[in-house]
């Protein structure tokens, strides 16, 4: 900046007009010109006029090709959420697709199968919302309430682009050494964060809540390539009053797409969503379970193979859920059952805002969507001080087995 003040002066000075100290007269002969005092003064005042123009110019010439060779404009990288969106508009989404697009692509298209097969049961059409985010992404949230069968449903997928600080790499080294080397983890990462999340709430406290989410995290590398990657999911059922025929319709269904993938999948992942989805203050277990994962990368399969198990887990989600919904959509039930109900819902609450990681992960995001994150909360719910169900009863014989955790398949 300071380099350039002296020709601000310079242009400054050429801009003043030099005072001419004659009268301009109309035109006369040649000779008559030339031999006025008065004319060679003007002459002489304009050619020092032009003088000082030309240097300026030359000056300001000199600075600009200077300023142009050491001090060129610099023009950022395009971010990794301006490269997708470039790939889409150029070549569309296929297999030859980063993952990020094709899982992006994959779960939208599973929120319109699963939105339409929970329309057809309820009767009632979602309310759709379709929202952007200013740093890349954006999202569709889907929500049925007071519906005729459900009280509340929520379908949304989210797409997240964004930047993670030093202090979040290192602390999510932990888990994922690939994130960065740990004698040069940089000041920051791009990174790519989408996911289909969902949970129904029904009416008749005989039918189940249920819950599932599928997601895909990656962080980029400075040419816009993957760097670290990793899935996670699963889906968990949460039932007022247990069948015992839907608890196991539910697990064998998951059995089925894990035995597909690995035979080590269902025992793993069973024991994982009995352990992640336990109200810790509570001593219990929020539902029957299902199965959970996180973190699945490298090493544990390439990803290809568990691109296509996560793809079957969430196909095989509204066939099963259906078919219980279904049978107990239309159970006659008493306002003390519907009662129990709303307890159990309080303490389902108290997980989500306590022990949920994705909840917590939501909203501490830059702008986050509040409103999409806690969909998951049902309509209604209970809190009653020191409740205990009937020794015996049915509500007694649930809260056993989500403090005991049973084995259905």
């Amino acid at each position: 900046m300071a380099s350039r003040r002296p020709t601000l002066r310079l242009f400054a000075q050429c801009r003043t007009k030099p005072q001419l100290n004659h009268t301009w007269t109309p035109r006369r002969a040649a000779s008559s010109f030339q031999s006025s005092g008065s004319a060679r003064q003007a002459f002489s005042n304009s050619r020092n006029y032009l003088t000082l123009a030309a240097a300026g110019l030359a000056v300001a010439t000199t600075l600009g090709y200077k300023m142009a060779v050491e001090d060129p404009i610099r023009c950022d990288s395009p971010t990794l959420a301006e490269r997708d969106q470039q790939i889409k508009r150029e070549k569309g989404v296929n297999d030859a697709s980063p993952m990020r697009l094709r899982m992006e692509k994959f779960v939208k298209e599973q929120q319109k199968e699963i939105v339409r097969a929970l329309e057809e049961a309820d009767g009632t059409p979602f309310r759709v919302d379709e929202w952007q985010r200013k740093e890349g992404g954006g999202g569709i949230t889907c929500v049925l309430q007071e519906g005729k069968v459900f009280e509340k449903a929520g379908v949304g997928v989210s797409v997240v682009y964004g930047t993670l600080p030093k202090p979040a790499i290192i602390k999510m080294r932990a888990n994922h050494k690939n994130l960065a080397q740990e004698d040069d983890i940089p000041d920051s990462l791009e990174f790519f964060a989408a996911g289909l999340s969902l949970i129904v709430h029904p009416k008749n406290p005989m039918a189940p809540t249920v819950h599932l989410n599928y997601r895909y995290f990656e962080t980029a590398n400075p040419d816009g390539s993957s760097g670290a990657w990793w899935f996670g999911g699963g889906s968990d059922l949460t039932p007022s009053y247990l069948f015992d025929e839907d608890a196991i319709q539910f697990h064998k269904s998951l059995k089925e797409v894990c035995d597909a993938h690995d035979k080590e999948y269902y025992p793993r992942f069973k024991k994982w969503c009995d352990e992640y989805f336990y109200n810790k203050h509570r001593g219990e277990c929020r539902g029957i379970g299902g199965i959970f994962f996180d973190d699945l990368d490298e090493t544990v399969s390439d990803k290809e193979n568990t691109f296509a198990f996560v793809q079957d887990a969430l196909k095989s989600f509204a066939p099963t859920y259906i078919s219980i919904i279904n049978k107990r959509k239309d159970m006659p039930y008493t306002e003390e059952e519907k009662r129990w109900q709303q307890i159990r819902r309080g303490k389902y609450v108290e997980f989500n805002l306590v022990h949920d990681r994705g909840t917590a992960f939501g909203l501490n995001t830059p702008g986050a969507r509040v409103e999409s994150i806690l969909m998951s909360l049902p309509l209604t719910a209970r809190w009653e001080y020191m409740y205990e169900p009937a020794p015996k009863s049915r509500e007694a014989r649930l809260v056993e087995v989500l403090k005991n955790p049973k084995d259905w398949v």
